[in-house]
């Protein structure tokens, strides 16, 4: 696998190395070791999936709140992402601001998203669908997010038409911090 940092620290793009023949190719898109030699966590507690039926589909910004962050790594299984992670981490260089990275069925890329990162993405065709492998289990009195369009963060989304959402997605009070 090739680790490549983002501006933001802890988050990472990784692109799994292709051994190919006549048959296809195999490529390993997680290792334990591997991710412990970079610096990331290798602790899996679940794997989640989401499906979305149609373009434009906008989920996030989330994360869990203490003590239950998690650690994520998300891979689009079918059709494409516009990915975006969000530094809510205080005490970092890159606090509030922002990276995105196009995921696809097609690139195989992954992205490694630290405790104290928010995250979101916007579906860019029919049908897609997003694997996650997450660090900690899911606690549901823990979950959180940001307002997608908090003009505190600026997030350049790709799709302006309407966007395709949950009431609680829309609903997030402004970013006070």
């Amino acid at each position: 696998m090739q680790f490549c940092n983002t501006k933001i620290d802890g988050v990472v793009i990784i692109d799994p190395e292709f051994s190919e023949d006549e048959r296809g190719f195999f490529a390993r898109t997680w290792c334990g070791q591997e991710f412990r030699e970079h610096g990331l966590n290798p602790k899996l507690s679940q794997c989640s999936i989401s499906f979305n039926r149609r373009a434009g589909t906008l989920r996030g910004m989330h994360f869990q709140k203490s003590p239950y962050e998690e650690d994520k790594l998300v891979r689009c299984t079918n059709g494409a992402i516009y990915d975006v992670a969000l530094d809510l981490r205080e005490s970092s260089a890159t606090y509030k601001e922002w990276v995105a990275v196009e995921l696809s069925a097609e690139n195989r890329r992954m992205l490694y998203l630290p405790t104290g990162i928010a995250h979101g993405f916007q579906t860019l065709f029919d049908n897609s669908e997003v694997f996650y492998q997450i660090s900690q289990p899911y606690v549901p009195g823990s979950a959180s997010g940001v307002r997608w369009d908090d003009k505190a963060f600026a997030i350049d989304w790709p799709m302006v038409a309407e966007k395709i959402m949950s009431d609680r997605d829309r609903s997030y009070p402004d970013y006070d911090s």
